[in-house]
């Protein structure tokens, strides 16, 4: 941080006092702003779902791996168009004859040993093949078409494993703060009663009990703890990121209407993904290249026409050494021009078109099951998210009331015991029962969080916790 130079005019009488001050200034300065500094360079970034869904999609391997063949596909589109164009080679020749041999330029048989310069450009140009190569092209268009819908379905996993994994961890947040909070709780009842065995009103068992009570809940508060570590680990490591440490998620305001209900019906919302999912489009453009790949193979029982073009010029050594013709003039006078067609007629070629065609057949019955297939996972895949958000709402309302009732049994249960009217082992039992309703109240709570999302990215729309 660059500081701004601060000119005064001091008199050179009063300069050491007003030295010691500025100095003294100066370095109250500096400290407050490396304390306050510090510690805002010190904070993390907290990272949203968004931010975490989009730092994965743009670092993740696999979808670098998708983009890498969806360019390849995209290659190979071009080259099909590119096939229209007729081809064009060259090439050059510097040959030796030895002994008596035919002068091409002369047409005059020779007793010499000769050098000959040959040039060649030409090409071909296909005219007509069962329109194969126009097949090609829309075939290849359709597999890039399907590549990119292949991307877009990674990514849109990637999207939901991300969303699971931050829920995972805010679960896990949640679990771990009424572990604590019933292990302070804990250990105030513990102060009582060491107080109360002090003072011989209650006996050492109980509180030799609750100790053991408070022991047991450490340990399982460690081990909700190492819990959340691991989901932090999970997340980060789907994030590409080489370590967990200074991560940390934002914690979004949550809340579940135990009054609603899910919005849709399980036909409407495969009615409405069916038409958008990509692994829908996918497989439809697949069956579609599929199909073309029939007309490709169709296209081999069509005769070839092609075209061929060419020029090209030679040169002799001995010619210009016995007629004084220079280099100039012989591949002027020399060249030659050619233009020719050719028409392949296929008969028999060991039954290879007739296969290729059967197996192409087999090829579009193939992709037709496996839209088939796409569309019955999409409708199982909604149904089971349907079906789970609505047990996992009615979960959620029943430990609502069981945390409610938890709770005042409770507090009627520490005011029994602090009253010695129960024993440790009833308060800690009803503790027990408090904690399980609350954990199982998280669960149900964030299960149905996931499983609307999951029903909402069906319906076309992003994944959002603020919604």
């Amino acid at each position: 941080m660059k500081f701004p130079y601060l000119y005064m005019r001091i008199p050179r009488d009063r300069y050491k006092p007003y030295s010691i001050k500025m100095k003294k200034l100066l370095s109250l300065t500096i400290a407050l702003l490396m304390l306050t500094g510090g510690h805002l360079f010190s904070q993390e970034k907290i990272w949203s779902l968004e931010e975490c869904i989009k730092y994965a999609i743009d670092n993740n391997i696999t979808i670098k791996q998708q983009v890498i063949l969806t360019e390849m596909q995209k290659n190979t589109l071009d080259l099909s168009k590119l096939k229209l164009l007729p081809t064009l080679n060259a090439s050059l020749s510097h040959d030796y004859t030895f002994g008596r041999a035919l002068d091409f330029l002369s047409y005059k048989y020779v007793d010499h040993n000769n050098l000959y310069d040959n040039a060649y450009v030409g090409g071909n140009i296909t005219l007509f093949n069962g329109l194969i190569n126009y097949n090609t092209i829309q075939k290849n268009k359709y597999e890039l078409l399907a590549g990119q819908q292949d991307l877009q379905n990674i990514k849109d996993n990637i999207s939901l494993s991300i969303a699971l994994a931050y829920l995972q961890i805010l679960l896990n947040k949640e679990l771990v703060i009424a572990n604590n909070t019933q292990l302070q709780t804990t250990k105030q009842q513990i102060e009582k009663t060491r107080k109360m065995v002090d003072a011989g009103s209650s006996a050492r068992g109980n509180l030799l009990q609750i100790e053991a009570q408070a022991a047991q809940e450490e340990v399982q508060l460690i081990t909700m703890k190492n819990q959340l570590d691991i989901s932090y680990l999970t997340l980060t490591q789907m994030l590409e990121l080489k370590s967990p440490e200074g991560f940390e998620i934002v914690m979004p305001m949550i809340s579940v209407d135990t009054a609603g209900s899910i919005t849709g019906k399980i036909d409407d919302i495969f009615n409405i993904a069916v038409q958008n999912r990509p692994e829908i489009k996918s497989a439809e453009l697949k069956l579609k290249s599929s199909q073309y790949d029939l007309k490709i193979a169709r296209g081999g029982r069509y005769p070839r026409l092609t075209s061929s073009h060419s020029i090209g010029t030679r040169y002799s050594y001995i010619f210009h050494d016995t007629s004084n013709v220079s280099f100039q003039d012989q591949i002027k006078n020399y060249k030659n021009y050619g233009l020719g067609f050719s028409l392949t007629i296929p008969i028999l070629n060991g039954w290879q078109v007739n296969k290729n065609i059967s197996n192409s057949r087999l090829g579009i019955t193939s992709s037709e099951y496996s839209l088939e297939a796409a569309k019955k996972s999409l409708y199982k895949n909604i149904q089971q998210a349907y079906t789970d958000a609505v047990a996992a709402l009615k979960k959620y309302n029943a430990s609502t009331k069981a945390v409610a009732y938890s709770e005042e049994s409770f507090r009627y249960t520490e005011q029994k015991f602090n009253l010695y009217m129960v024993t440790a082992v009833d308060y800690n039992a009803a503790k027990t029962t408090l904690l399980k309703a609350q954990s199982d109240m998280s669960q149900a709570k964030y299960e149905y969080i996931f499983k609307t999302k999951v029903l909402d990215f069906y319906k076309g729309l992003p994944l959002n916790l603020n919604k």
